[in-house]
């Protein structure tokens, strides 16, 4: 008679009950085999599978994720849903303040990007971001053929010291990823649209301007009205930020700026700024934002609520004040 074949069929309800908890807990807690189980309670290994099976389907088996400490996958699903994201992820900063989470979110903004650029990609970069710069510094050379590209999306914003890192993280992410860097050799703001109109007549400003359109992912951080104004060179001026004020900007992405309700509110200054724009940004598949810290949790939020990013990676003290913000 074929093994288990006799009393199987035609266990009571208690006997059966019996039979799921004894399969379980050899399965599950001695680490048995199942042939093993089937050897020692004389059943098929077909019908310990099926018991197993059973023993889930009727809650004797429950299985439960525990989070390990240091990560927040409850509160990455909570943010996800909220803005309706593609992906949260959310990093442990040790503290609430703008250097720890810088620091943590480039951590976490590394490992994401080793893990999840895909083949052939033609990613845009930021040119002003501290959580990119340490993004960047973090990262570990990538496998080749991940990256085709590294476009730099946005000219130079601010003094010397932020014009040199514009194209410093355009080269850095392009060396990392064995790729061609496209860089942008223009400042972000200029004096009028005859003057963007001019350096975007440039062949070189012209070909690096033409390959935003064709981006698979961005990277960027989120600006804040509420953090330090750059300064210097190619910067905006004071009634700049007044107009954007007016207009109910709270923030940007890219000199994109957006407010509360993610509305956009760059108005006439569009005509001089050299860089992605709205329409090419929103174009992009994947928008992934990088950024954190008590002063960015309104900017980050209005960027979520927009649509101007549909992944963000930031830190868990503010990622609890955006579950929090409606």
């Amino acid at each position: 008679m074929p093994r288990g074949s006799s009393s199987f069929k035609h266990l009571n309800g208690n006997d059966r009950v019996r039979l799921w908890v004894k399969t379980a807990r050899l399965y599950y807690e001695e680490r048995m085999g199942q042939p093993e189980i089937a050897e020692r309670l004389n059943l098929s290994q077909s019908q310990i599978s099926r018991l197993l099976k059973e023993a889930q389907e009727n809650g004797v088996v429950r299985t439960l994720v525990v989070t390990p400490v240091g990560l927040y996958s409850d509160l990455e699903e909570k943010v996800r849903r909220r803005f309706g994201l593609k992906d949260v992820v959310i990093a442990d900063s040790a503290e609430d303040s703008f250097h720890a989470a810088t620091s943590a979110i480039g951590t976490a903004a590394a490992t994401y990007l080793e893990e999840t650029l895909g083949p052939d990609e033609l990613v845009g970069i930021s040119s002003r971001s501290s959580a990119l710069q340490a993004t960047v510094d973090a990262m570990s050379p990538l496998k080749a053929g991940m990256v085709r590209t590294v476009v730099q999306s946005l000219g130079a914003i601010g003094d010397s010291t932020m014009r040199t890192q514009a194209s410093g993280l355009t080269a850095a992410l392009a060396q990392l990823a064995g790729a061609r860097p496209v860089f942008l050799a223009t400042p972000g703001v200029v004096t009028d649209q005859v003057v963007r109109d001019g350096l975007l007549a440039d062949e070189q400003i012209a070909a690096a301007a033409a390959e935003w359109k064709s981006l698979t992912t961005l990277l960027t951080g989120i600006g804040s009205m509420r953090g330090p104004r750059p300064t210097g060179g190619s910067a905006l001026i004071d009634s700049d930020f007044g107009n954007l004020e007016s207009s109910g900007a709270i923030g940007d992405v890219c000199l994109n700026f957006f407010t509360v309700s993610g509305q956009s509110a760059t108005g006439q200054m569009r005509e001089r700024i050299i860089g992605i724009t709205e329409d090419e940004l929103r174009g992009v598949p994947r928008r992934i934002a990088v950024a954190g810290g008590p002063d960015k949790s309104d900017a980050i939020a209005a960027a979520c609520r927009g649509e101007w990013i549909n992944i963000l990676i930031t830190d868990r003290y503010t990622a609890e004040r955006l579950r929090a913000n409606a």
